[in-house]
C-alpha cells in the first residue's frame, strides 16, 4: 500500500514538473496542437489575473497617495499659519521695542573722546 502511494506521489512530482516546463516554454515539442492551444488560454488567464490584481495594487498606491497628499496639505496649512501669526507676533514687538523721537531725543548725550594716559585727561579736566 504504501509503495503504491509513492509511486503516485512520484508520477504526480512529474506530472506537475512537466506542467511547469511546458508553462515556462519548455519542452513543447512533443505537445499536440490541442495541448498548444490549452497552455495558451491557461497562460492568458494567469497573465489577465496577474493584470487585474496588479491595477487593484496600483489603485491602492494610488488612494494612499491621494491620503497622504490630502494630510500634507493640511499640514502645509497649518504651517502656514503658524508662519503667519509668528510673523504677526514678531512685528508687534518690534513696534513695541522701537522708541518713540521723544524718547530719544531726550535720552541723547554729548560725550568727549579723549585718547591718552589717565592722568593726562585729569589734568586736562581740572
Amino acid at each position: 500500500h504504501l509503495q503504491q502511494e509513492m509511486a503516485s506521489l512520484m508520477e504526480n512530482i512529474e506530472h506537475l514538473e512537466s506542467s511547469k516546463r511546458k508553462l515556462s516554454g519548455e519542452d513543447l515539442g512533443s505537445c499536440t496542437t490541442e495541448e498548444l492551444l490549452e497552455l495558451e488560454q491557461q497562460l492568458e488567464r494567469s497573465i489577465s489575473s496577474i493584470r487585474t490584481r496588479k491595477i487593484q495594487v496600483f489603485r491602492q498606491h494610488v488612494e494612499q497617495l491621494k491620503e497622504k497628499g490630502t494630510a500634507l496639505a493640511v499640514e502645509n496649512a497649518m504651517l502656514r499659519n503658524k508662519l503667519s501669526l509668528q510673523q504677526e507676533r514678531g512685528s508687534n514687538k518690534e513696534k513695541a521695542t522701537v522708541p518713540s523721537a521723544d524718547i530719544s531725543e531726550v535720552s541723547d548725550v554729548e560725550t568727549d573722546l579723549f585718547i591718552g594716559p589717565p592722568e593726562t585727561s585729569r589734568k586736562r579736566a581740572l
